[in-house]
């Protein structure tokens, strides 16, 4: 495993809407100081992207120049090992409060009118009863749907790419599974899924979806095709 790294100064680590809100700088002499402060503005930038927020000034300050002047009371192998440690810490405490608040959540949420729970946990609300044939696990489906985080934001959606999406009914997440099978073709249903019946610890790398996360799906059902 590779150390870990704070800083990298490339064109990757400035977003581009730096580059769009700031004004070129014209006619300003390129000195040690003036690299000196564009390097601090960068490494608090990519430390506060971190969920390093809480510094103490005067102790990074002399990590700093002690490190810059080999006088160091750590190596950097042990310094790497308390950063990961200390960012571990800060993850699980993440995890825990997506759990709970998705606990919280669908325990309030499964008092609501209309709202039925299953065995597993799963809540659906039918907004919409479909006339259509009903799928089982092992039929494909088409669907339109609209999946957000229990805030509100919207993580992936059907209709903003502007086509339904068609998949064999086994190959999805449990909630959905057992989801769709409430449904008839034509209709339209709200699903409340538990964490442990959506992505659970391992969402898709680099996505809007958090480890542990519960998440809303509201989903119309448009076809099922039995699969021979």
């Amino acid at each position: 495993m590779g150390m870990f790294c704070l800083l990298s100064v490339s064109p990757s680590l400035i977003p581009t809407s730096w580059g769009q809100k700031s004004k070129p700088l014209k006619n300003q002499p390129v000195t040690m100081d003036s690299v000196s402060y564009a390097l601090g503005v960068l490494f608090a930038k990519n430390l506060s992207d971190q969920g390093f927020n809480s510094l103490d000034g005067a102790s990074l300050r002399d990590g700093f120049e002690h490190a810059l002047a080999g006088t160091s009371n750590l190596t950097v192998e042990q310094a790497d090992a308390l950063v990961r440690s200390h960012l571990t810490a800060l993850k699980e405490e993440a995890d825990k409060q997506t759990l709970a608040e998705g606990e919280a959540y669908l325990q309030s949420n499964g008092l609501k009118e209309g709202v039925v729970t299953t065995p597993t946990g799963l809540q659906y609300r039918h907004e919409v009863m479909g006339q259509g044939p009903s799928p089982d696990a092992n039929d494909e489906v088409t669907v339109h749907y609209r999946g957000t985080l229990i805030h509100g934001e919207e993580f992936d959606s059907s209709y903003r790419r502007g086509e339904p999406t068609s998949f064999p009914l086994n190959g999805v997440i449990r909630g959905w599974t057992e989801g769709l099978q409430t449904m008839n073709v034509g209709g339209k249903t709200t699903f409340f899924i538990p964490q442990d019946l959506a992505y659970g610890a391992r969402p898709a790398p680099g996505g809007k979806v958090p480890p542990y996360a519960a998440l809303i799906f509201e989903v119309e059902l448009l076809e099922v095709r039995s699969v021979d």
